[in-house]
């Protein structure tokens, strides 16, 4: 698949999440060619209440929505940009409220161990769709510290959550789940290391009024290759604008992330990672990625494989995802690392399970 057949790709099978796209990363007269305010212009109600959902999926409305009330208003097209616009300031409420509540957890649970917002302020000034955490302490102390400052609820654990160590809270007044990883990090918890080196390289940077603690530049790529390449199989809008941000803005010590990344067996993973992203960023700005060679000589496919499934960007689950974790398995086998192998192990009986689950009742929370 060529770099425009991904755009045209993805304008035929969800044109939704193509005019998205264009918003996040065309140019203007791109944005004219393919007549996005056109588009939207011509939605009605319940097509933009849908646009709006799949915004919010990827994890986009401040990006995306912004730049079309900005467009929209300039064209004098006050319809397209009232909407944008009140989509744009609910969710930044949304995420101002929720940046208080993650400083007070942060503070309160750093005297019991060092704590790392993970993930979620990846997308600022978007937010996701819960409140993440790497916490190196005990599991003990963050649920009482969590019972005793904020009269947390302690939520329901599935089976995965409890192989990877994750803990899930309600706070009342924060309508998003705080989910904490308690000392390990992958999909089995099978990565320990990763987490202590997260930790140690964490630092401080500020979002709206506070400063919060998140991961290095490079943590932050092993976290998402994580999360798409070994876990979920497809990847949202937020990851191509995030990695983009990382590499452009942030700066990656891409011989920290090969060392890291090898370490733990997902160098491969990451590599690919990294090249899908530049592949999708190529098609839509025609510009991709400015990745070392080290990165592109280990992808193991890039753009071509993508595909649209459901609301998603999806990569190929047999042919290539299950490629990259038996190289995961192999690797910790190599290095005699017995407990990762089991918990991997673990990992294709529980995708059955929740498989099955999901075909019986609508939902697989009760083993994801």
């Amino acid at each position: 698949m060529t770099n425009s057949s991904v755009l045209r790709t993805m304008k035929a099978e969800n044109p939704a999440l193509h005019h998205l796209s264009l918003l996040l990363f065309a140019d203007e007269q791109t944005l004219a060619s393919e007549r996005t305010l056109e588009w939207f212009l011509q939605q009605e109600d319940g097509a933009r209440a849908t646009v709006l959902d799949l915004a919010q999926k990827h994890h986009v409305v401040v990006r995306a929505l912004g730049r079309l009330a900005q467009l929209a208003l300039r064209c004098e097209w006050q319809e397209v940009a009232d909407w944008a616009a009140s989509a744009v300031s609910s969710e930044q409420e949304r995420a101002e409220k929720a940046l208080g509540f993650l400083n007070a957890i942060c503070q309160k649970l750093g005297r019991v161990g060092r704590v790392v917002v993970i993930k979620s302020l990846d997308h600022w000034p978007d937010l996701g769709s819960d409140l993440d955490l790497f916490i190196a302490a005990n599991d003990a102390a963050v649920i009482q510290t969590m019972r005793r400052e904020f009269q947390a609820e302690v939520l329901e654990r599935s089976w995965g959550d409890r192989l990877a160590h994750k803990w899930n809270f309600q706070l009342s007044g924060l309508p998003l789940a705080v989910e904490a990883h308690i000392g390990r990090l992958g999909q089995t918890g099978e990565h320990i290391a990763l987490g202590d080196r997260l930790a140690r390289h964490a630092r401080s940077r500020q979002f709206g009024e506070f400063d919060l603690p998140v991961p290095d530049a490079a943590d932050s790529i092993i976290l998402a290759t994580l999360q798409r390449m070994y876990r979920h199989f497809y990847f949202r809008l937020c990851d191509m604008v995030n990695t983009a941000n990382l590499v452009e803005t942030r700066g990656v010590d891409f011989d920290y992330l090969r060392r890291s990344a090898r370490s733990a067996g997902i160098w491969p993973g990451a590599a690919t990672y990294l090249q899908i992203a530049s592949d999708y960023l190529l098609s839509y700005r025609g510009v991709g990625l400015n990745l070392p060679s080290l990165v592109k000589k280990e992808a193991q496919f890039g753009g071509e494989e993508l595909s649209c499934g459901g609301d998603f960007i999806r990569i190929p689950i047999l042919r290539r995802a299950a490629k990259l974790f038996t190289m995961q398995v192999s690797n910790a086998a190599f290095r005699g690392d017995v407990p990762a192998v089991f918990r991997l192990s673990l990992l294709p009986c529980l995708g059955a399970a929740a498989a099955i689950e999901y075909r019986v009742t609508g939902s697989d929370k009760g083993v994801w």
